[in-house]
């Protein structure tokens, strides 16, 4: 088995303290050799991962972090976990104002309770496995190739580019869409119980909204447009959420529920806008505020 550019931690309590791991340590490169990406193992892995995006809007990849790693993985998220910025708040699908004037019946007048809260990249360690993995450009361009896309870019946001999803007990991350089109997470602990990643692939598009099935879902009526995906620690999760709606279920159980989001982009210097990142963070940086009335937006869906 090829090793590639190294990939180092300081907290891995194996032998390799002494020395940086290679990505084989950390990637179950035998099942998903990111370093032959011409190979016909990886193009059957990227092949499936396409067919799967293309028809259900999402793939998992099980068991992608190395198994030797996983405990690993779990520690270090365990552990920067306390620093999340905790505030449940009023929202809705959309992520947009509650009050806002809609129509009667419109599924923006369905209002949930937000009690998930995100760890921001710069208060995640440089050394933690999820640092080093969201830099790695082998994994960067696996996962453009499982995307269709040429290259990816990191965002240039210093707080949302890289979060850990922090889900306690009693809480949950209701129905919501992404402002991205594609989604990269790991689960990185499972919860006691509960905690289902549940979603309804491609119930809009960017010409409709599909009011009408959106609302089925949030009254209940529409279990027919509901997939629910069993992940586990180290399971590799990509996913157009742009598109399809979806949530955390409510975590039960003595133990919350967290996972990594890698975040990127079709192009480069992607910033969030100040309002969602004090929404999610609690705070802004200087570059929110630079940026501020800069973005572009593709498509002219509600949010």
């Amino acid at each position: 088995m090829s090793t590639v550019n190294s990939i180092g931690t300081a907290h891995d309590p194996a032998p390799t303290t002494a020395r940086t791991m290679t990505l084989d340590e950390v990637v179950d490169t035998g099942r998903y050799p990111l370093a032959d990406p011409d190979g016909p193992e990886a193009r059957a892995v990227v092949s499936r991962a396409r067919q799967e995006l293309d028809t259900l809007g999402c793939t998992v990849l099980p068991d992608f972090l190395h198994p030797a790693r996983r405990a690993l993985l779990r520690t270090e998220c365990a552990e920067i976990a306390p620093r999340a910025h905790f505030d449940v708040e009023s929202v809705n699908v959309y992520n947009i104002a509650v009050d806002q004037d809609l129509p009667p019946g419109h599924p923006g007048r369905t209002v949930f309770e937000r009690g998930n809260a995100f760890v921001a990249r710069d208060r995640i360690p440089a050394d933690a496995l999820i640092s080093r993995l969201y830099a790695h450009p082998a994994f960067q361009r696996f996962v453009a190739r499982c995307f269709r896309l040429p290259r990816l870019y990191e965002l240039a946001d210093p707080y949302s580019a890289l979060v850990l999803n922090v889900v306690e007990p009693g809480k949950e991350h209701p129905w919501h869409f992404d402002t991205n089109e594609f989604t990269v997470s790991m689960l990185t602990q499972q919860a006691g119980a509960g905690g289902d990643f549940e979603y309804c692939p491609n119930i809009r598009s960017a010409q409709d909204e599909r009011f009408d099935d959106v609302r089925d879902v949030l009254a209940g009526r529409g279990e027919r447009l509901v997939h629910r995906l069993p992940l586990r620690t180290g399971d590799l999760q990509l996913f157009k959420g742009r598109y399809s709606l979806h949530r955390v279920s409510p975590v039960r159980g003595a133990t919350a529920r967290h996972s990594a989001i890698f975040a990127y982009s079709e192009r480069p210097g992607v910033i969030g806008s100040v309002a969602r990142t004090r929404q999610l963070f609690g705070r802004v940086d200087p570059a929110h505020l630079a940026a501020e009335g800069r973005a572009i937006r593709g498509d002219q869906l509600l949010d």
